[in-house]
């Protein structure tokens, strides 16, 4: 190619960059059934109000509370739940599959896409929220950052970041060859976040 033919095309391009840079910032719901919610465009959202609203966005429940333990026990009550696996002392690998709601901590979330973050070193067990139907995860409002970057920052503290972290966004989802989206098959139909802002 010669100079000025690739010139001109490079030319075009950072001119139509430059010209893109005010919606850059700016997530267009035209493309999405359920647009993200990015801090940066949300000025008047709280760090927490972005999460919540995204969280929302991916079908997932979210409750911010300073009343953890009355929360949770609604919830089971609503669930009627029979049995309840919970992270910080798990049933056995082969059992979990019996379990109706499975109860973990995560250790970080991020807002910008309401995706919750566990850390294998904090969780003793990880099937706890992968296999039971619903899952349930107790964050605190402090742990709840902006970017994916924030969060891998916030586990790595003075340590290198554990060789097994979960991310999840929503409730189980897959979609099959004619984009038929099934909820559920993979893994939890339902997730319940609840926000302890008592920290």
């Amino acid at each position: 190619m010669n100079n000025p033919a690739r010139e001109s095309i490079l030319g075009s391009i950072r001119t139509h960059l430059a010209a893109s840079v005010p919606f850059d910032l700016r997530e267009h719901p035209i493309n999405h059934a359920n647009p993200v919610i990015l801090s940066k465009t949300a000025s008047d959202l709280s760090l927490l109000d972005v999460f919540k609203q995204n969280v929302e966005s991916v079908s997932a429940h979210c409750i911010i509370t300073t009343d953890v333990t009355d929360v949770l026990k609604q919830i089971l009550t609503d669930l009627n739940a029979q049995r309840i696996a919970n992270s910080d002392n798990p049933p056995n690998a082969h059992d979990i599959f019996q379990f109706d709601v499975g109860i973990s901590r995560a250790q970080a979330a991020i807002a910008e896409t309401g995706t919750l973050v566990l850390d294998s070193t904090y969780e003793r067990h990880r099937l706890v929220s992968l296999v039971p139907s619903v899952h349930i995860a107790i964050i605190n409002a402090s742990s709840i950052v902006e970017t994916l970057s924030d969060a891998l920052t916030l586990l790595q503290k003075d340590k290198e970041i554990s060789p097994a972290i979960t991310f999840i966004t929503g409730p189980s989802r897959t979609a099959d060859i004619e984009l038929t989206l099934a909820i559920g098959v993979h893994g939890p139909q339902e997730l319940f976040v609840i926000v302890d802002g008592s920290k």
